[in-house]
């Protein structure tokens, strides 16, 4: 089964921790490059928008192949990526790609995609990997428990399941990565909900779709995902770049 699939990348200039983060300069290119090309490295993907408020990031995002969709300001990057195909009817299903992950596998936006066209039941998707012990007090490593089926129980920042036991609760500790994949309509209803209480006290959006009744199918990821949250990130992602 074959559906229309648009990655989109939500980027904006502004950012507490890093300023113009989307442009920082990574292996003689600016971030957002990197998340571009890795992007349209995904078999299922049809297409790429950059969703971005400046220009700058706008005019380097359509030179790296992309299209560039200007959203103005927006509460968040999931409302910022539904606003870049408002009027696009075409695409049936939407992935929600970090910009700020410039070693981003195609492989994991694949998985995202057929998840979703394997269980017509769920409207979400998102991925996982075994999470460390030593970040389970992490309140920055988000965590997920599953029930049977993969779908998502509850997402917390917070060790879960709580290690009474401590081997057992180990094996289930799952790490959560912010990359999503969403049918056209469960975008669209998503970002019309208010935030949820429980949203609001974990400061985690997903847990608004829970709240709601939204089934997010959380998918085992085929390679780990590196964020650049601060320039210490960026430095980190150089690295790895260099021992390619």
């Amino acid at each position: 089964m074959r559906a229309n699939v648009v990655a989109v990348i939500p980027a904006r200039w502004a950012s507490t921790r890093f300023p113009g983060k989307p442009m920082a300069e990574l292996a003689g290119e600016p971030m957002i490059v990197h998340v571009v090309r890795r992007a349209s490295e995904a078999r299922t993907v049809d297409h790429v928008i950059v969703a971005t408020d400046d220009e700058r990031i706008a005019e380097v995002a359509a030179g790296a192949g992309a299209e560039a969709v200007m959203t103005g300001e927006c509460p968040s990057g999931t409302d910022r990526v539904a606003a870049a195909i408002a009027d696009r009817s075409e695409w049936e299903i939407v992935i929600n790609v970090q910009g700020d992950e410039p070693l981003l596998s195609g492989d994991n936006i694949d998985v995202l995609v057929e998840g979703l066209l394997a269980d017509d039941e769920v409207r979400m998707s998102t991925l996982c990997r075994p999470l460390e012990a030593e970040r389970a007090e992490d309140p920055n490593a988000v965590k997920v428990v599953r029930d049977l089926r993969g779908r998502a129980l509850y997402f917390s920042r917070s060790p879960i399941p709580y290690p009474r036991h401590r081997e057992a609760a180990w094996k289930l500790w799952r790490l959560h990565l912010g990359i999503y994949g969403f049918r056209r309509d469960a975008l669209a209803a998503f970002v019309a909900l208010p935030p949820s209480e429980l949203e609001q006290a974990e400061d985690l959006e997903q847990l608004r779709a829970l709240e709601h009744g939204i089934p997010i199918l959380v998918l085992d990821a085929p390679h780990p995902a590196f964020g650049v949250d601060t320039p210490e990130d960026l430095e980190r992602v150089e690295k790895i770049f260099n021992n390619d």
